[in-house]
């Protein structure tokens, strides 16, 4: 049974739950948040979505399945360990840009390191609760 409340209301905040998780990804280098817990709420705002339209159009939505983000954040986030020994500086070295970009502030490799996790988590979570979704019925 599909609820117009909830498809209308999904409607409004999937957008709303994706900007917030970019929002803590973002924020995750300074403060608590980061890549698993914007992770955590991108996938969460997905879910909402597959409970309202079902699993199989919050897959065309996506427009890729999950589990490719799971190798797409590892090597993100690998190379963002693996970076600094170009540069002589040991395994997993913080390494930032001489200059700031604005809203976002310094950008370094833990905020690459951070996207990886973000990845990592959003494909893991989905493509967990979409088998579980798609086995039940």
């Amino acid at each position: 049974m599909r609820s117009i409340i909830l498809q209308t209301a999904s409607r409004y905040l999937l957008p709303i739950l994706l900007l917030f998780s970019f929002f803590l990804l973002l924020r995750g280098h300074y403060h608590p948040g980061g890549g698993f817990v914007g992770g955590l709420v991108a996938s969460i705002a997905f879910v909402l979505h597959s409970f309202a339209f079902g699993t199989d159009e919050t897959m065309v939505l996506i427009q890729r399945k999950p589990l490719s983000l799971i190798p797409m954040g590892l090597s993100i986030a690998a190379l963002s360990m693996v970076l600094p020994m170009f540069f002589g500086a040991p395994l997993m070295t913080g390494m930032w840009f001489a200059y700031d970009i604005p809203v976002i502030g310094a950008v370094g490799t833990s905020l690459f390191f951070d996207i990886g996790v973000y990845l990592v988590v959003i494909g893991v979570v989905l493509t967990i609760l979409f088998t579980i979704s798609k086995s039940t019925h």
